[in-house]
């Protein structure tokens, strides 16, 4: 549902480098490993999943293509999950993709207010902050606000719809693409797409930020 507001690597390097979240997750690996609770090829095989073939790169893929194809960008507006899957992208989690489109007179942002619906298959794993109580409610009620946090300051004139995910559908912002990107190819727009900017809390870099 729509809210418009019109107002304003898997690595295993055991050095000192490691966080302590990353110290703790190595421990528990080790310990499910230990207890033989988990098979580190499963475990391998799960990180490598997550790293490579799930995350946002697969949405800057879809952004990026939709950018220089318009024929791909009404299919993807249009029914998104079948346009997405067009990429080979999809599966648990992306199965009823609703796609929005960010202009110059409306920017769009996501939000699950019930709990943390995300499409996993298209931006990976969501941010801490995607599920936070604070996020999920002052989204719908003062998203200008929550831009702002975010270092997103809009104009007055732009209207801010609020897209609410649920299990049976799940949002995604198709960005504005930057200035000064013609020149570009499909590999180089798509680095320039953030995972912020597919949930509208961000934009895309600019070349010069992406250099």
């Amino acid at each position: 549902m729509g809210h418009d507001h019109d107002h304003d690597g898997h690595d295993h390097d055991h050095g000192s480098t490691l966080s302590p979240i990353e110290a703790r997750v190595r421990a528990l690996e080790s310990l499910l490993i230990e207890k033989g609770y988990v098979q580190p090829a499963a475990l391998d095989a799960l990180i490598e999943r997550y790293e490579h073939q799930v995350g946002p790169h697969n949405g800057a893929r879809v952004v990026a293509r939709a950018w220089v194809d318009p024929s791909f960008r009404a299919r993807l507006l249009a029914d998104g999950t079948p346009a997405i899957a067009e990429l080979g992208i999809g599966g648990r989690g992306g199965e009823h993709m609703v796609v929005v489109e960010n202009t110059p007179e409306t920017h769009n942002l996501v939000v699950c207010t019930l709990c943390s619906c995300y499409p996993w298959p298209v931006l990976g794993l969501p941010p801490v902050w995607y599920k936070a109580p604070a996020y999920r409610a002052r989204a719908v009620l003062d998203p200008r606000g929550v831009l702002a946090d975010f270092g997103l300051r809009l104009p007055d004139t732009t209207r801010i719809t609020v897209w609410d995910s649920t299990a049976e559908t799940r949002f995604m912002v198709l960005p504005m693409r930057p200035a000064g990107t013609d020149g570009l190819d499909e590999a180089a727009l798509a680095a320039l797409v953030t995972r912020d900017s597919m949930i509208g809390t961000g934009l895309p870099l600019s070349p010069g930020d992406a250099a």
